[in-house]
């Protein structure tokens, strides 16, 4: 079983705090074999990671801005524009030969598509049921039931936007070591979530320096 972290944004992203190098540096601290650097919208971060000297394979991803919620793309190697409908987004991505998975699909606040588009549910690869930064474990409860439910790959990511919190998410994937592998073993549920919160006064900051930053942006515009 591989362990993995799906779900990791670096400093390619504008909330991020992490270099790319930082991340790697993490991961392998962790023990993990793999992840999957989505940055919101960039595939900047990814594109940095495969230059770089690292026994971390590093799959292909973003997290996509719909309009509708975010969607995170594994193996493709252009972002496609943001701003789509979501059934859309998944259909081209899916199209082009990735794969789909909806984070933190119920969460209000954080552009849960699940909640403006109940398809996405159905036609997403996977779903992301554990998600290291929600403060209350409803909506991760709320994923599983419904991914079971549904006969849903289920995934976790950690979703860190700091290199310390790398791992903190984690799918354990019953797979070779390469992407190839790795997507198709995720398509076929060959997935076990797992992972610990980050520490509830970290998200917080995190939030609300997030929140700070759009208010600033608008102010200026």
């Amino acid at each position: 079983m591989l362990s993995t972290d799906l779900h990791i944004h670096t400093s390619c992203s504008k909330d991020g705090e992490s270099s790319v190098q930082q991340v790697l540096s993490a991961a392998i601290a962790a023990g993990l074999d793999a992840i999957a650097i989505t940055d919101h919208d960039t595939m900047q971060g990814y594109k940095i990671a495969r230059e770089l000297d690292t026994s971390v394979l590093v799959i292909p991803g973003v997290e996509i801005s719909t309009r509708e919620g975010h969607v995170i793309a594994l193996g493709i190697e252009t972002a496609p524009n943001h701003g789509q409908p979501v059934l859309d987004t998944i259909k081209m991505v899916q199209d082009k030969g990735g794969i789909t998975i909806l984070p933190h699909p119920f969460h209000r606040y954080r552009h849960g598509a699940a909640l403006k588009c109940p398809e996405s549910f159905r036609i997403s690869d996977a779903i992301e049921v554990y998600n290291s930064r929600y403060v209350i474990p409803h909506a991760n409860q709320r994923a599983m039931r419904l991914a079971k439910k549904l006969d849903k790959p289920a995934v976790a990511g950690s979703d860190a936007h700091n290199a310390r919190f790398v791992g903190y998410g984690r799918t354990l994937i019953d797979a070779e070591k390469n992407i190839e592998d790795i997507l198709q073993a995720i398509k076929e549920g060959k997935t076990q979530p797992a992972g610990r919160k980050t520490p509830i006064r970290t998200y917080t900051k995190q939030s609300l320096r997030n929140s700070w930053r759009k208010i600033r942006g608008r102010i200026h515009q």
